[in-house]
């Protein structure tokens, strides 16, 4: 009777720290999903009062170089919350439980993602003045302490065993320790050509984006042995589709 009770307290508690694993990555989402349609605010639309000032047309205030920068910083943006939000989700594969610091850590991660919105429109507005250093350096700043968070919740999980998935390979975390390792470096470069040539900054920002998009290991663990475990399934009987 007693093994029964605790079998069934331990299935519960497992199912309980899933269930709250599964809610804070929901949360994490939808916050990703309002970061990145916030990015779009930050591209001004031209107005007919603005036009007739300038006496320009629509066409020629839309694609002249100076209207086509906040395109440019809107999709550099975009992509960077992308990928942000790809590690994010396949990182929480690694993750059995949660803990208060991950929890805390996770939140204040959440809360830089939401104000990649505002040195967005600082880049979006003035690189290319005398005002565009202050505007890279801030937007660097930013994606540097992104990059903090994201190694802080990384060593949380690895740091300790109750965090991370029984069933981890050892090769495949060292592989990920290292890529989280080497993103916050190139965003340090990033942040020390802002103070010399912010556009060369920015345009470092699109590449280091475009990067971890295409090169960023996705496969995780639990993916592998998934697809494994259902290749090695046994097919169904004859006639079996037929009933």
């Amino acid at each position: 009777m007693w093994r029964h009770d605790s079998g069934r307290a331990f299935e519960h508690s497992v199912g309980q720290e899933r269930k709250e694993t599964g809610r804070l990555e929901a949360l994490s989402d939808g916050v990703f999903a309002i970061a990145m349609t916030l990015l779009v605010l930050g591209i001004p639309i031209p107005t007919a009062e603005k036009l007739h000032e300038q006496h320009l047309t629509l066409q020629a205030a839309v694609l002249n170089t100076s209207a086509l920068l906040p395109f440019l910083t809107y999709v550099i943006s975009f992509l960077t919350i992308l990928v942000m939000w790809i590690n994010h989700h396949y990182m929480f594969q690694f993750v059995a439980r949660i803990d208060r610091f991950f929890v805390v850590a996770n939140g204040l991660l959440l809360m830089v993602i939401v104000f990649v919105n505002y040195p967005t429109a600082l880049v979006a507005n003035f690189v290319g003045t005398a005002d565009g250093r202050f505007a890279a350096i801030v937007y660097n700043v930013t994606l540097i302490t992104a990059s903090l968070l994201y190694n802080a919740l990384w060593f949380r999980i690895i740091g300790h065993q109750r965090l991370l998935v029984a069933d981890a390979d050892p090769a495949e975390v060292a592989s990920y320790t290292r890529q989280y390792l080497f993103g916050g470096p190139f965003y340090v470069v990033a942040l020390g050509l802002a103070f010399v040539n912010p556009g060369l900054s920015i345009a470092l920002d699109a590449a280091l984006a475009i990067f971890w998009a295409f090169t960023g290991k996705i496969t995780r663990t639990q993916v592998r042995q998934m697809t494994a475990r259902h290749a090695k399934a046994p097919s169904a009987a004859p006639g079996e589709n037929e009933r």
